[in-house]
Parts: structure tokens; C-alpha cells; sequence
């Protein structure tokens, strides 16, 4: 199936602690159904020193599920996702709320 949400799109969480903020994906899991949006769901995490890396308390994005996400259209109001299949037989991903192509 076709990735409703992919890397590059700006998103807005539905549900949860960070629920109405707005980050950009910058990486998709499809086989967990799961995103990792910039500044989204952070958490702490306790490293330790290595060679190559400082120790300490750093913070990390966690996995969002992609149900807790919608896509932000042009208008900067979120939307769903659909497809559409143009003449030319290629399958380009629509907003649901204007109808604007998002990709194409």
C-alpha cells in the first residue's frame, strides 16, 4: 500500500502529550506503522561513554503511530490523505480537504 505520510512531510499530532504541535517526518517505519517527527515526542536517555560519544542524559525523538498524525496542507490546516490516478496511469496523493495534489 502507499505511504500516506512520508519523510519530508510536516505533520500534526492528533493524540497524546504533544498533541496540536507541528514537526517535519524525518524518517517513516512502515512495517510499524510508525514515524519519528523532529521535536515530537521526546523522551530521556541515559548514555553511556563510549569513544565516539559523550555520556549523559541526552534527549531523543520516540515513534509516533501514524494514526496520531495528519498531514499539513498549503493552507496549514491538517487534512486527510488520499490517492488519485491521473491519465497517465501514475498515482499521486491528494488532500482530502481542498483536493490540491500534494506531490505531482
Amino acid at each position: 500500500m502507499a505511504a500516506k505520510i512520508r519523510k519530508g512531510d510536516k505533520v500534526v499530532v492528533l493524540s497524546g502529550r504533544d498533541k496540536g504541535r507541528t514537526g517535519e517526518v524525518y524518517e517513516v517505519r512502515p512495517d510499524e506503522n510508525k514515524a519519528l517527527v523532529r521535536g515530537i515526542n521526546m523522551s530521556k536517555r541515559h548514555q553511556k561513554q563510549t569513544q565516539a560519544q559523550e555520556g549523559g542524559i541526552i534527549s531523543k525523538e520516540q515513534p509516533i503511530h501514524l494514526s496520531n498524525l495528519a498531514y499539513v496542507g498549503k493552507d496549514g490546516k491538517p487534512t486527510r490523505v488520499g490517492f488519485k490516478i491521473q491519465n497517465d496511469g501514475t498515482k499521486v496523493r491528494v488532500a482530502k480537504s481542498s483536493g490540491a495534489e500534494i506531490d505531482g
